[in-house]
């Protein structure tokens, strides 16, 4: 007894003594049988913390001093501990599993005096507590694809990433002195990435900048792309590798873009993406890409040809005004303006003036 007390005070527990908060909580027993032999001289004037070794050839003749009462109901047959709270363990704390699998809860009671304690279940998602088991029943969206089994722990079938929560399993044991314990089981659903959806543009000029994009969004945890030029992956940085060193690019692996500072003829070719997760991996279709010259002489050629036309046909205008192909005919020589008159006046030529006359119906 004296060093169970004493390995007890010291936070020392053995296995035949069960100490809690750093005092003997739990109760010995031992049996006449269990007695302890040693040599006479092996006799130690020591402190209690020096613990000696003794041959069972010399048997003692001492009464068994350390007996100790305790109520029989309260005795374990192993350790002669008294178990007065219930307890669990889980197998896997964080289980990861891929959609569309199944996965197990591990909820496992490991000490308690109540043979039928009651089991609950709940759901922790987005700051949101549901029931997934209560009353013996499996609850809410999980229902239909759950069960029960080991009595505590529980196995759904074919997950989805709207499964991905913290779990808590809660047991109450009426007949314990502790009547409550619960654990938390954190579930991660992996999805696996879809084709992303890639932009390449079609023809780049020598020397200009261009950007290749690549986006997907279902994949989970996030995905990392990677970028291939005709079926050959590309570094993060083409200066990194001798291969590209006629190339100026930059791949975002985590955004999905491949930046090029400036493109060379060489760059031209098949482009194509893949997003990759720890469930799988996806790509889109690959896309060509040309790099061209830029004809700076053709160019200006271009626009001196366009000057000479316009200039052709601005002068071939200003000679055809100038000789009067704009102009209307006259009608009968001069143009005849007519004077002033009052309204209502009927003005009638003379025969100087012609056979024309005016009268007041005539409409112009």
């Amino acid at each position: 007894a004296g060093g169970c007390d004493f390995a007890c005070a010291r936070g020392y527990p053995t296995s035949s003594c069960c100490c809690s908060s750093g005092k003997p909580s739990a109760v010995y027993i031992q049996k006449p049988s269990a007695v302890y032999t040693q040599k006479p001289s092996a006799v130690s004037t020591q402190k209690p913390s020096a613990i000696y070794t003794q041959k069972p050839s010399a048997v003692s003749t001492q009464k068994p001093s350390a007996v100790y009462t305790q109520k029989p109901s309260a005795v374990s047959s192993s350790l002669g501990c008294v178990i007065e709270a219930v307890n669990l363990k889980s197998s896997n704390r964080n289980p990861v599993v891929h959609e569309f699998e199944s996965v197990e809860l591990s909820c496992i009671i490991t000490d308690s005096q109540t043979n039928d304690p009651r089991i609950e279940w709940k759901k922790i998602q987005d700051g949101q507590t549901t029931y997934v088991y209560f009353d013996n029943k499996i609850q809410g969206d999980l229902a239909g694809r759950t069960d029960v089994f080991g009595k505590t722990s529980l196995r759904i079938w074919n997950v989805t990433r709207s499964d991905s929560a913290i779990y808590r399993c809660e047991v109450v044991a009426l007949n314990d002195r502790k009547e409550v314990d619960e654990l938390t089981i954190e579930l991660i659903v992996q999805v696996k990435p879809v084709a992303p959806v890639c932009r390449v543009p079609k023809a780049v000029p020598v020397g200009k900048a261009a950007t290749l994009q690549c986006q997907e969004s279902e994949g989970y945890p996030r995905p990392y792309y990677s970028w291939y030029r005709n079926d050959v992956p590309l570094p993060t940085d083409s200066r990194a590798n001798p291969r590209f060193q006629n190339s100026s690019f930059h791949v975002n692996s985590e955004t999905g873009t491949l930046v090029f500072s400036a493109v060379h003829k060489e760059d031209s070719g098949q482009y194509y993406c893949i997003a990759s997760n720890d469930a799988g991996a996806a790509r889109c279709e690959g896309q060509d890409m040309e790099v061209y010259d830029l004809n700076i002489a053709g160019i200006i050629g271009g626009v001196l040809v366009v000057l000479i036309v316009l200039a052709v046909i601005t002068m071939g205008i200003c000679c055809a005004y100038r000789r009067g192909c704009f102009i209307s005919s006259k009608q009968d020589g001069e143009s005849y303006k007519s004077p002033g008159k009052h309204e209502g006046v009927n003005y009638i030529r003379t025969s100087e003036e012609g056979d024309f006359r005016h009268k007041s119906s005539f409409v112009i």
